[in-house]
């Protein structure tokens, strides 16, 4: 390989680095905690009561338990319906539904 290669080559790597990086922290941004929607041992950290950090949910749906989900999607996202038959919905704070015991 010439220098003129190597270096096309390294500053190529450079800019798709750059580039994804770029786009990482714009899409960290629009991420919202939604309440409600983890599977068991799915959530991201800071659960609530019963929960000590990431991937600690007993329960699939647990009402304080967050996962991060893309900005606006949390309010009107669809889960299976609950025991009682009712729908639920992700929210933005946490819930007392289906709590772990």
């Amino acid at each position: 390989m010439t220098i003129q290669t190597k270096t096309l080559a390294v500053a190529s790597a450079l800019a798709c680095a750059m580039t994804v990086s770029v786009a990482g922290v714009a899409s960290a941004e629009d991420m919202e905690k939604c309440f409600g929607v983890a599977l068991a041992g799915q959530n991201d950290c800071a659960a609530g009561e019963g929960t000590t950090c990431a991937g600690t949910s007993k329960m699939d749906y647990q009402g304080n338990a967050w996962k991060l989900v893309p900005a606006g999607s949390c309010a009107t996202m669809e889960l299976p319906a609950g025991d009682d038959g009712m729908a639920r919905m992700g929210s933005l704070e946490a819930l007392d539904r289906d709590m772990a015991m």
